[in-house]
Protein backbone atom coordinates (compact mmCIF):
# COMPACT_ATOMS: atom_id res chain seq x y z
CA UNK A 1 0.00 0.00 0.00
CA UNK A 2 0.96 3.72 -0.95
CA UNK A 3 2.69 5.44 2.12
CA UNK A 4 -0.34 7.16 3.26
CA UNK A 5 0.14 11.57 4.49
CA UNK A 6 -3.07 12.31 5.89
CA UNK A 7 -4.91 13.58 8.80
CA UNK A 8 -8.00 10.84 8.40
CA UNK A 9 -7.80 6.67 8.03
CA UNK A 10 -7.17 5.96 4.45
CA UNK A 11 -8.47 2.76 3.44
CA UNK A 12 -6.52 -0.42 1.77
CA UNK A 13 -8.26 -0.85 -1.75
CA UNK A 14 -10.49 -3.85 -1.51
CA UNK A 15 -11.67 -3.41 2.11
CA UNK A 16 -15.29 -2.12 0.63
CA UNK A 17 -16.91 -2.49 3.91
CA UNK A 18 -14.83 0.28 5.69
CA UNK A 19 -14.52 2.20 3.00
CA UNK A 20 -18.33 2.64 2.55
CA UNK A 21 -18.54 2.73 5.86
CA UNK A 22 -16.39 5.82 6.30
CA UNK A 23 -18.43 7.26 3.67
CA UNK A 24 -21.87 7.54 4.95
CA UNK A 25 -20.31 8.40 8.88
CA UNK A 26 -18.01 11.34 7.25
CA UNK A 27 -19.30 11.83 4.05
CA UNK A 28 -16.04 10.54 2.10
CA UNK A 29 -13.24 7.83 2.41
CA UNK A 30 -9.67 8.33 1.42
CA UNK A 31 -9.03 4.91 -0.77
CA UNK A 32 -5.82 3.98 -1.05
CA UNK A 33 -3.87 2.23 -4.46
CA UNK A 34 -6.68 3.89 -6.77
CA UNK A 35 -4.54 3.77 -9.92
CA UNK A 36 -1.69 1.74 -10.83
CA UNK A 37 1.64 3.55 -11.49
CA UNK A 38 1.06 3.52 -15.36
CA UNK A 39 -2.31 4.76 -15.14
CA UNK A 40 -1.17 7.73 -12.53
CA UNK A 41 1.62 8.44 -15.12
CA UNK A 42 -0.91 8.83 -18.19
CA UNK A 43 -3.81 10.91 -16.18
CA UNK A 44 -0.64 13.14 -15.23
CA UNK A 45 0.36 13.52 -18.55
CA UNK A 46 -3.40 14.50 -19.51
CA UNK A 47 -3.47 16.69 -16.70
CA UNK A 48 -0.35 18.41 -17.36
CA UNK A 49 -1.33 19.13 -20.84
CA UNK A 50 -5.02 20.73 -20.45
CA UNK A 51 -3.05 22.65 -17.16
CA UNK A 52 -1.11 23.98 -19.65
CA UNK A 53 -3.24 24.76 -22.06
CA UNK A 54 -5.43 26.71 -19.70
CA UNK A 55 -3.22 28.58 -17.59
CA UNK A 56 -1.58 29.89 -21.36
CA UNK A 57 -5.11 31.10 -22.16
CA UNK A 58 -6.21 31.95 -19.08
CA UNK A 59 -4.13 34.80 -16.53
CA UNK A 60 -3.93 33.76 -12.66
CA UNK A 61 -5.83 37.02 -11.64
CA UNK A 62 -8.54 35.25 -14.34
CA UNK A 63 -8.78 31.82 -13.10
CA UNK A 64 -12.32 31.16 -12.39
CA UNK A 65 -11.88 29.46 -9.09
CA UNK A 66 -9.96 32.65 -7.34
CA UNK A 67 -6.37 33.83 -7.88
CA UNK A 68 -4.68 31.07 -9.38
CA UNK A 69 -7.22 28.49 -8.91
CA UNK A 70 -8.66 26.95 -11.54
CA UNK A 71 -11.37 24.06 -12.75
CA UNK A 72 -10.62 22.34 -15.40
CA UNK A 73 -14.43 21.51 -16.49
CA UNK A 74 -15.58 18.79 -18.35
CA UNK A 75 -12.26 16.66 -20.03
CA UNK A 76 -14.25 13.40 -20.42
CA UNK A 77 -13.41 12.92 -24.04
CA UNK A 78 -10.00 12.95 -23.11
CA UNK A 79 -8.92 8.80 -22.67
CA UNK A 80 -6.49 9.97 -19.66
CA UNK A 81 -10.46 10.85 -18.00
CA UNK A 82 -12.24 8.00 -19.37
CA UNK A 83 -9.86 6.07 -18.25
CA UNK A 84 -11.21 6.39 -14.60
CA UNK A 85 -14.58 5.78 -15.03
CA UNK A 86 -14.50 2.32 -14.76
CA UNK A 87 -11.41 1.34 -11.89
CA UNK A 88 -12.65 -1.48 -10.23
CA UNK A 89 -11.23 -0.41 -6.82
CA UNK A 90 -13.10 2.53 -6.76
CA UNK A 91 -16.53 1.51 -8.20
CA UNK A 92 -16.92 -1.32 -6.35
CA UNK A 93 -16.92 1.15 -3.52
CA UNK A 94 -18.99 3.25 -5.03
CA UNK A 95 -22.09 0.50 -6.20
CA UNK A 96 -21.68 -0.79 -2.70
CA UNK A 97 -22.63 2.97 -1.24
CA UNK A 98 -25.64 2.69 -3.36
CA UNK A 99 -26.11 -0.89 -3.14
CA UNK A 100 -26.41 -0.61 -7.33
CA UNK A 101 -24.42 -0.28 -10.53
CA UNK A 102 -27.07 1.27 -11.97
CA UNK A 103 -25.62 4.56 -11.89
CA UNK A 104 -25.13 7.18 -14.35
CA UNK A 105 -21.36 8.82 -15.31
CA UNK A 106 -21.75 12.44 -15.25
CA UNK A 107 -18.05 13.41 -16.87
CA UNK A 108 -15.12 14.23 -15.45
CA UNK A 109 -12.66 17.50 -14.67
CA UNK A 110 -10.91 18.30 -11.26
CA UNK A 111 -9.24 21.27 -10.27
CA UNK A 112 -5.98 22.51 -9.68
CA UNK A 113 -4.43 25.48 -7.65
CA UNK A 114 -0.73 26.96 -8.64
CA UNK A 115 1.59 28.90 -6.42
CA UNK A 116 0.05 31.37 -4.61
CA UNK A 117 -3.27 30.20 -4.67
CA UNK A 118 -5.06 31.52 -1.22
CA UNK A 119 -7.25 29.67 0.51
CA UNK A 120 -10.64 29.08 -0.55
CA UNK A 121 -14.16 29.26 1.57
CA UNK A 122 -15.86 26.12 2.00
CA UNK A 123 -18.53 25.32 0.21
CA UNK A 124 -20.52 21.92 -0.94
CA UNK A 125 -20.92 21.50 -5.07
CA UNK A 126 -24.33 20.78 -5.47
CA UNK A 127 -27.43 23.37 -4.47
CA UNK A 128 -30.83 23.13 -3.39
CA UNK A 129 -32.81 21.54 -5.95
CA UNK A 130 -35.93 20.53 -4.06
CA UNK A 131 -37.38 23.67 -3.44
CA UNK A 132 -40.10 22.10 -1.27
CA UNK A 133 -43.00 24.46 -1.25
CA UNK A 134 -43.78 23.77 2.42
CA UNK A 135 -39.91 23.95 3.47
CA UNK A 136 -40.71 20.61 5.18
CA UNK A 137 -37.84 18.63 3.04
CA UNK A 138 -34.36 19.94 1.64
CA UNK A 139 -31.69 17.95 -0.30
CA UNK A 140 -29.29 17.45 3.28
CA UNK A 141 -32.34 15.26 4.31
CA UNK A 142 -31.63 12.69 1.05
CA UNK A 143 -29.52 10.06 1.18
CA UNK A 144 -26.08 10.69 -1.28
CA UNK A 145 -27.37 11.41 -4.68
CA UNK A 146 -23.87 12.83 -6.56
CA UNK A 147 -20.67 11.11 -5.76
CA UNK A 148 -17.37 12.54 -6.80
CA UNK A 149 -13.80 11.06 -6.77
CA UNK A 150 -10.78 12.68 -6.74
CA UNK A 151 -7.91 11.75 -7.88
CA UNK A 152 -4.79 13.40 -6.25
CA UNK A 153 -1.75 13.76 -9.38
CA UNK A 154 0.46 14.67 -6.43
CA UNK A 155 0.94 13.89 -2.78
CA UNK A 156 -1.12 16.60 -1.38
CA UNK A 157 0.64 18.23 1.74
CA UNK A 158 -0.35 21.52 3.79
CA UNK A 159 2.14 23.50 1.83
CA UNK A 160 0.39 22.61 -1.86
CA UNK A 161 -2.52 23.56 -0.89
CA UNK A 162 -4.61 19.99 0.46
CA UNK A 163 -7.97 20.02 -0.08
CA UNK A 164 -9.75 20.05 3.80
CA UNK A 165 -13.02 18.42 4.00
CA UNK A 166 -15.35 18.86 6.85
CA UNK A 167 -16.81 15.43 8.30
CA UNK A 168 -20.14 14.71 8.87
CA UNK A 169 -21.34 17.66 6.88
CA UNK A 170 -23.29 15.95 3.69
CA UNK A 171 -26.51 16.06 5.89
CA UNK A 172 -26.03 19.43 7.40
CA UNK A 173 -28.89 21.99 7.11
CA UNK A 174 -26.73 24.98 7.58
CA UNK A 175 -24.44 26.42 5.26
CA UNK A 176 -21.55 26.56 6.03
CA UNK A 177 -19.44 29.42 7.95
CA UNK A 178 -17.89 32.30 6.04
CA UNK A 179 -14.25 32.43 5.64
CA UNK A 180 -13.42 35.11 8.55
CA UNK A 181 -15.92 32.61 10.60
CA UNK A 182 -14.42 29.67 10.07
CA UNK A 183 -12.97 28.04 13.30
CA UNK A 184 -9.22 26.88 13.42
CA UNK A 185 -9.94 23.20 13.62
CA UNK A 186 -12.12 23.23 10.56
CA UNK A 187 -9.15 25.17 8.95
CA UNK A 188 -6.62 22.41 9.95
CA UNK A 189 -9.16 19.89 8.73
CA UNK A 190 -6.75 19.02 5.58
CA UNK A 191 -6.73 15.28 4.13
CA UNK A 192 -2.97 14.95 3.09
CA UNK A 193 -2.88 12.28 0.26
CA UNK A 194 -0.56 10.34 -1.65
CA UNK A 195 -0.81 10.50 -5.57
CA UNK A 196 -2.75 7.80 -7.26
CA UNK A 197 -5.20 7.72 -4.08
CA UNK A 198 -8.85 8.34 -4.69
CA UNK A 199 -11.09 10.59 -2.17
CA UNK A 200 -14.61 9.46 -2.56
CA UNK A 201 -16.81 12.01 -1.73
CA UNK A 202 -20.51 13.15 -1.39
CA UNK A 203 -20.78 16.70 -3.20
CA UNK A 204 -22.67 17.89 -0.35
CA UNK A 205 -19.91 17.65 1.86
CA UNK A 206 -18.08 20.86 3.11
CA UNK A 207 -14.75 21.60 1.61
CA UNK A 208 -12.43 24.03 0.41
CA UNK A 209 -8.78 24.20 -1.16
CA UNK A 210 -6.22 25.61 0.88
CA UNK A 211 -3.20 27.90 0.53
CA UNK A 212 -0.41 26.97 -2.03
CA UNK A 213 2.10 28.07 -0.19
CA UNK A 214 4.79 25.76 -2.69
CA UNK A 215 6.16 25.74 -5.62
CA UNK A 216 4.44 23.39 -7.32
CA UNK A 217 1.06 23.10 -9.49
CA UNK A 218 -1.62 21.24 -6.91
CA UNK A 219 -3.51 18.89 -9.07
CA UNK A 220 -6.68 16.44 -8.93
CA UNK A 221 -8.81 14.62 -11.33
CA UNK A 222 -12.33 13.23 -11.05
CA UNK A 223 -14.82 11.60 -12.35
CA UNK A 224 -18.55 11.91 -10.77
CA UNK A 225 -21.59 9.61 -10.78
CA UNK A 226 -24.92 10.34 -10.46
CA UNK A 227 -27.45 7.70 -7.82
CA UNK A 228 -29.54 5.13 -9.71
CA UNK A 229 -32.55 7.63 -8.71
CA UNK A 230 -30.69 11.04 -9.65
CA UNK A 231 -30.25 13.12 -13.01
CA UNK A 232 -28.97 16.76 -13.65
CA UNK A 233 -29.65 18.87 -16.82
CA UNK A 234 -26.96 20.28 -18.67
CA UNK A 235 -24.47 17.05 -19.30
CA UNK A 236 -24.17 17.31 -23.16
CA UNK A 237 -22.41 14.46 -25.02
CA UNK A 238 -18.79 14.81 -25.71
CA UNK A 239 -16.76 11.17 -25.88
CA UNK A 240 -15.71 10.23 -29.22
CA UNK A 241 -17.55 7.27 -30.14
CA UNK A 242 -14.29 5.45 -30.65
CA UNK A 243 -13.02 6.10 -27.51
CA UNK A 244 -16.28 5.09 -25.71
CA UNK A 245 -15.43 1.70 -27.42
CA UNK A 246 -13.30 1.14 -25.36
CA UNK A 247 -14.60 1.31 -22.25
CA UNK A 248 -15.84 -2.05 -20.39
CA UNK A 249 -19.35 -3.06 -21.00
CA UNK A 250 -20.34 -1.62 -17.52
CA UNK A 251 -18.37 2.16 -18.34
CA UNK A 252 -20.12 2.55 -21.46
CA UNK A 253 -23.68 1.62 -19.81
CA UNK A 254 -22.80 4.36 -17.45
CA UNK A 255 -21.34 6.59 -20.17
CA UNK A 256 -24.51 5.72 -22.61
CA UNK A 257 -25.50 9.90 -22.52
CA UNK A 258 -22.34 11.64 -22.81
CA UNK A 259 -21.15 9.73 -26.16
CA UNK A 260 -21.38 11.00 -29.47
CA UNK A 261 -23.72 9.79 -32.08
CA UNK A 262 -20.39 10.14 -34.70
Amino acid sequence: MQEARADFEVVAAGDVARAVSLFHRDGFVLLADALTADQLQFARQGADRVVAEQTAAIALDKANRGYARYSFGQQIQHPEWTQLVDLPPVLDVVTAIWDSDDLTCSGGGGDYSLPGARIQHLHGDIGEFLHDPQGRTVTADLPTPFIVVNYPMVDFRRENGATRFIPCTQRNRQPPPKLEDEPEWMRQSIVRAPAGAALIRDVRTWHGGTANLSQETRVMTSVGYYAPWFRRPGVDPCIPRGLYEQLSERGQRWSQALVLDS
